[in-house]
């Protein structure tokens, strides 16, 4: 790691994204390294454990950041803006499945569209608990998961997921009360928490 690298270790990341608009590569280097594997796995989750959409997702994002570093704001968190970029993205992804969705549909209301038998679900390589719990996010509908994911896996504040989602900070709290609940009940037999009562 060359002596820039390392100073930008302790560079916060508007600071960085500074770096980047005036063309500094290393700053865009630091940003990956520290966003990257965490904005993987959102991408994994939000799209239904499918891995190579994931990459393909987060490859994309990052070349949005290169390709106009101008568009961010420095009055913003940096990683405010970067989980609103990647929220845009699931959504226009569930706009287009769900248009294909209905066309396949329509197709085999017409006769002419025979349905392959390749399931969607994967299961994940986890414990049992963490395996149903994706699975009950899945079943979730895009905008319950994503505040689950935002809140719980990725910590980010009611705040931030209220600017990512521009949905007010009230309404934010009451979904994630009642999710987590309706989550917790449905998921009680497999809580060691649970079980041990």
């Amino acid at each position: 790691m060359n002596f820039l690298r390392k100073k930008y270790k302790l560079t916060s990341d508007e600071q960085l994204m500074m770096f980047v608009q005036q063309g500094n590569e290393d700053a865009f280097l630091e940003l990956y390294e520290r966003y990257s594997k965490k904005l993987l796995y959102y991408f994994y989750r939000m799209l239904f454990g499918d891995h190579e959409k994931a990459q393909d997702f987060l490859q994309d994002l990052f070349l949005k950041i290169v390709e106009k570093p101008e568009l961010f704001d420095h009055q913003k968190k940096f990683s405010t803006w970067l989980y609103t970029i990647a929220h845009n993205q699931c959504k226009n992804e569930y706009r287009r499945l769900e248009i294909r969705r209905r066309f396949n549909q329509k197709e085999k209301d017409s006769g002419k569209f025979s349905e392959s038998g390749n399931g969607m679900e994967k299961y994940l390589d986890t414990k049992l608990f963490q395996s149903a719990l994706e699975k009950k996010l899945y079943k979730l509908g895009p905008e319950q998961r994503l505040i689950f994911i935002l809140r719980f896996q990725e910590d980010l504040s009611i705040k931030e997921i209220s600017e990512i989602t521009g949905m007010k900070e009230g309404t934010l709290k009451s979904r994630l009360f009642y999710l987590t609940r309706k989550l917790g009940q449905d998921l009680k037999d497999l809580n060691p928490v649970y079980s041990e009562v």
